[in-house]
């Protein structure tokens, strides 16, 4: 019988990546740290922002920092029933023909076309760990969910230098499957 790989959830709520030069139009503070996150050198920052569209709005959206090369909105499918909106579920970073939102700061508004996007899901690692179980980057695995409403889920493998080990999933996969953040689940190559 061959050992059971556990992995443990970090569950993602709506959130922000920015430029700096998107940043400074939305805030005349500089970005300051909230809590680390556990992707090392990630963090929740002190700053919130609302998110809307002409149908509506949802506000104190947390902005994650360090800044990036692009900006981008990660949502869940409800926020997107509320929002009016149908982003399409995809990696972070590709943004070709997502939606359109616009942000609102304290210090102004900027609209992003092609920024907002349902994050898949997926397992961070680092080289050694992904070296561990055999897997390579983008690598498809499923995840064995044993709650009350437990199932199967699918996720991509992530591989990055400083990649913190745990499966990231939206509050809707949360609660769809009665999860909670530090929860473990079993990982099937």
């Amino acid at each position: 019988m061959k050992e059971k790989i556990h992995v443990t959830v970090a569950i993602s709520n709506r959130h922000v990546h920015l430029t700096k030069e998107t940043y400074e139009q939305l805030f005349d503070e500089p970005i300051s740290i909230k809590k680390p996150l556990n992707q090392i050198g990630e963090y929740a920052s002190m700053q919130t922002l609302t998110i809307k569209t002409p149908k509506s709005s949802i506000e104190n959206v947390r902005v994650l920092g360090p800044f990036r090369k692009y900006d981008q909105v990660e949502i869940s499918r409800n926020d997107a029933y509320k929002l009016g909106i149908n982003p399409p579920v995809r990696q972070s970073g590709d943004l070709e023909d997502s939606e359109t939102i616009t942000l609102v700061g304290p210090k102004g508004e900027v609209t992003l076309n092609n920024a907002c996007i349902q994050a898949e899901r997926h397992v961070h690692m680092n080289e050694s760990k992904a070296a561990e179980l055999g897997l390579k980057n983008e690598d498809l695995v499923k995840l064995k969910i044993n709650t009350d409403k437990g199932g199967i889920m699918e996720a991509f493998v992530k591989i990055s230098p400083n990649g913190f080990y745990e499966v990231h999933i939206d509050t809707d996969d949360a609660n769809c499957f009665l999860l909670q953040t530090g929860d473990e689940v079993e990982l099937e190559k």
